[in-house]
């Protein structure tokens, strides 16, 4: 019976897993150093008190503990090494691990640029410790004001770097909550403000120009102060620094810049691109083993016309599932499939519940509607999950 190991347990391979069990002749082991499975698109509803931490985690040992498989088992280890001709994973807790097929999902992490001084006074909200932190962090300073409000009123300043989708949904959020909070409590002092800033021209670089047009025109009517053309090129103890002169007296700073590969992908000796993304096939193996593979953020991930595919959870569905499918077809002596995914559209939250959705670049629509269908995609992926940690709690 053949062992298949899959190595981190985000979006692509959770979809990997999922796709596996159906074939009930392999054994599947689901190696990760976290317990649980972050939703990451959920984590700014946590932030803004719109969610809770079993709203926007799946416990992978429940889940595994729950599948239709005779052979699934999750383990808690840190990955430090791999010796891709012998088939064996080491590991911090000095546990090795064999496999015949293995797939490499372990995702990116946020970019911290090197020239940049004092990103260590910023905040990666990517990391779901960071953003619980985060977010008490943000409610201290919310309650602060009220208590300071008959004193003095100074001005609180967040400042997000990185414009991209992320900092994005996350700016919105922020402003949605800290303004929804002032108007309950009718308070005095709501001198709360928010920068995003962009080093482009624009925000949400590189998407479709209706999309950014909605997204401004929201961000602008939750009073977020856009500041394009800027980069930032440090930060002390109190100020951030931008290339054109501006300095900001901050009482946050988040960093969503761009991503770049986890530390272990550095250590992996397979093919990469300049951000240490693994090169696959069009099959999803890696240049070098039949019997590895790569997906989502991990991999560098092309369409048909070679074009490459931004880091996002519609490329992590595709090239799990094809994966999974393929490593099947290989046990079985069956061709295997090219991946070819495509983008199925665009959903941006943008504060409470107002989202402006992309639909195949055919439909667009913002608001309420455009909330709804946001929720209806992250409950269709989340539900699945839920019901198969019912079966491991009911054995």
């Amino acid at each position: 019976m053949k062992k298949v190991v899959i190595l981190g347990g985000g979006y692509a391979g959770i979809y990997a897993l999922r796709e596996l069990i159906k074939e009930p002749h392999i054994k599947i082991t689901l190696i990760d150093k976290h317990t649980y499975h972050n939703i990451q698109p959920e984590v700014y509803d946590l932030i803004a008190n719109k969610a809770n931490m079993a709203d926007v985690t799946i416990d992978l040992a429940s889940l595994c503990a729950g599948v239709k498989h005779s052979y699934v088992e999750y383990k808690n280890l840190r990955v430090v090494d791999i010796d891709f001709d012998k088939k064996e994973i080491y590991t911090q807790e000095k546990e090795i691990v064999v496999y015949d097929y293995l797939i490499i999902a372990i995702g990116g992490r946020t970019l911290f640029p090197r020239n940049i001084e004092g990103l260590n006074h910023t905040d990666d909200l990517k990391k779901l410790h960071k953003a619980l932190f985060f977010k008490q962090s943000f409610e201290t300073q919310l309650f602060n004001k009220v208590s300071d409000g008959a004193k003095k009123c100074d001005k609180t300043h967040i400042a997000v770097i990185g414009a991209g989708l992320s900092g994005v949904e996350i700016a919105a959020e922020m402003a949605y909550y800290a303004k929804k909070f002032f108007e309950r409590g009718s308070f005095a002092c709501d001198n709360f403000r928010i920068s995003l800033i962009s080093s482009g021209s624009t925000i949400l670089s590189g998407f479709d120009k209706e999309i950014v047009k909605m997204s401004h025109d929201r961000l602008k009517e939750l009073k977020i102060n856009i500041v394009t053309n800027s980069k930032m090129t440090g930060c002390d103890n109190e100020y951030l620094y931008l290339d054109n002169g501006t300095k900001i007296r901050y009482a946050f700073i988040v960093f969503a810049g761009g991503v770049e590969a986890s530390n272990l992908a550095t250590k992996l000796n397979l093919s990469k691109n300049t951000k240490n993304q693994i090169i696959v096939r069009d099959t999803l193996q890696t240049k070098e083993y039949d019997n590895v593979f790569a997906i989502g953020d991990i991999a560098e991930i092309k369409d048909a016309q070679g074009t490459k595919m931004p880091a996002n959870v519609t490329v992590a569905r595709a090239t799990g599932i094809c994966c999974a499918k393929n490593i099947i077809n290989s046990i079985k002596d069956k061709p295997l499939h090219e991946c070819n995914p495509k983008l199925q559209g665009t959903l941006i939250a943008l504060g409470g519940r107002y989202a402006v959705c992309d639909l195949y670049g055919v439909v667009k629509l913002k608001g309420f509607l455009g909330y709804l269908i946001k929720q209806f995609v992250f409950l269709t992926y989340k539900l699945p999950l839920l019901h198969i940690i019912k079966n491991a709690h009911k054995k």
